[in-house]
């Protein structure tokens, strides 16, 4: 192609040619949405400048264009938004089968038993890139324990019985607020039964059906009732409120996810310790392993061959050895593949990822059964938020644990 441009002397006008060049080539942009909170969301348009900056053929930019509407290339989903993306017709393009066809090696972890079942399909080949995995674990404010004469380093709060002297010893102190849950269902459902090898679903047929009113699950609920009449756990309206608790130091130890770490650690304001979630020694065999879940990336269907490439670019780039120590440090949430899975064992690192190698240790304290897999029946947004609807009568003294547990597995199974 060739450009012109004219000279002007006077009144007379010449042109001259120029040198041909050959066109670059356009960029082809993939639109990424996500309704990550603020720090997560900081780390991820890290993660894209850094592969737009190193990328001459692809370009990331982040998107508000939701899925109902024009789907963009790339979507992080979790919870409702999850459910109705992967209900009726499918929406999405298996990322399994869009690296393969790009020729592109998938480097992650085989997803194991424990995690949500969301993002893979029945041969465990992934459907979606599962970004921000956690499992709740146990923080403690270490001045808090200070405070109450307590060794932060010495105090075990390995099972629920030291948990419980902890807690005695923080509110004979006067700590208001020695205790709090930021998600009760699904750490004193969900994951306490698999912790504890409890059955949470029950075989119907060809199908399951939630079954968590089990003597295990009423037992801790029960327990965790007693506790709120003796002003050891507070609960707390919503997670956000819970950990901000916590955070600003009014509560002394929390049962959060593993990635609240690097929110806790930002304010600055806490010495804050992780601990693995306490368990029954008078249970048999545990402790088991705990559920990992969070947001995963979907890849929209209806794309071109082209976008899709450059998709499974950028995928490739994310898994890199050094984005996914960064990804893990910035975000808390756990290493997708070997490289970063290594990272959490690096002493290097110091304590920056103290949080995963809980958290990892956690999940795979002992190989999965089938009643410590996650249960995709019990995992669903729905029946979460019914579980913390029936407990919060329990909280506030007006129903038994059983018949809290009683109703909310009877509303689950008949989707209400």
């Amino acid at each position: 192609m060739k450009l012109l441009f004219s000279v002007f002397s006077g009144c007379a006008a010449a042109t001259v040619p120029l040198p041909a060049f050959a066109a670059a080539p356009p960029q082809q942009q993939i639109e990424l949405f996500h309704r990550l909170p603020e720090t997560r969301a900081a780390a991820l348009a890290g993660l894209v400048e850094r592969f737009n900056a190193q990328s001459k053929e692809v370009r990331v930019v982040l998107s508000q264009a939701d899925w109902r509407g024009a789907a963009p290339h790339l979507l992080i989903l979790e919870g409702d938004d999850e459910d109705d993306f992967v209900a009726g017709k499918p929406r999405f393009k298996p990322l399994h089968a869009l690296m393969r066809e790009s020729g592109v090696a998938l480097q992650t972890l085989r997803p194991p038993a424990m995690m949500t079942r969301t993002p893979v399909d029945a041969q465990g080949r992934l459907l979606a890139l599962p970004v921000g995995l956690s499992t709740p674990v146990l923080f403690l404010n270490r001045d808090a324990l200070r405070r109450a004469g307590m060794n932060p380093d010495t105090t075990r709060v390995d099972t629920w019985f030291e948990l419980q002297e902890t807690l005695g010893r923080l509110a004979d102190t006067g700590h208001a607020c020695p205790y709090t849950v930021s998600e009760p269902g699904r750490v004193m459902v969900e994951n306490l039964s698999a912790w504890h090898n409890a059955p949470v679903a029950t075989a119907a047929g060809k199908v399951h059906v939630p079954s968590f009113n089990g003597m295990f699950q009423v037992k801790h609920v029960a327990m965790m009732a007693s506790w709120t009449r003796a002003r050891y756990l507070h609960v707390f309206g919503h997670q956000a409120e819970a950990e901000q608790r916590f955070a600003s130091g009014d509560c002394a130890v929390i049962a959060a996810p593993s990635a609240s770490w690097v929110d806790f650690r930002r304010t600055g304001k806490l010495d804050v310790g992780v601990s693995r979630l306490p368990y029954y020694e008078d249970f048999p065999g545990a402790p088991q392993n705990t559920v990992a879940d969070g947001p995963a990336l979907w890849v929209a269907a209806g794309k071109k061959p082209q976008e899709y490439k450059a998709v499974a670019r950028f995928v490739a780039f994310w898994l890199q050895p050094e984005n996914q120590v960064a990804w893990q440090r910035e975000t808390g949430y756990l290493p997708l593949n070997r490289a970063g899975l290594l990272a959490s064992r690096s002493e290097l690192l110091g304590n920056d990822l103290e949080n995963v190698r809980v958290a990892v240790d956690q999940l795979t304290h002992k190989p999965a059964t089938p009643q410590s897999s996650a249960q995709p029946v019990v995992e669903r947004q729905k029946v979460r938020r019914i579980l913390d609807e029936e407990l919060a009568g329990v909280w506030a003294d007006e129903k038994a644990a059983k018949e809290a547990l009683d109703n909310a597995v009877m509303r689950a199974r008949n989707g209400r």
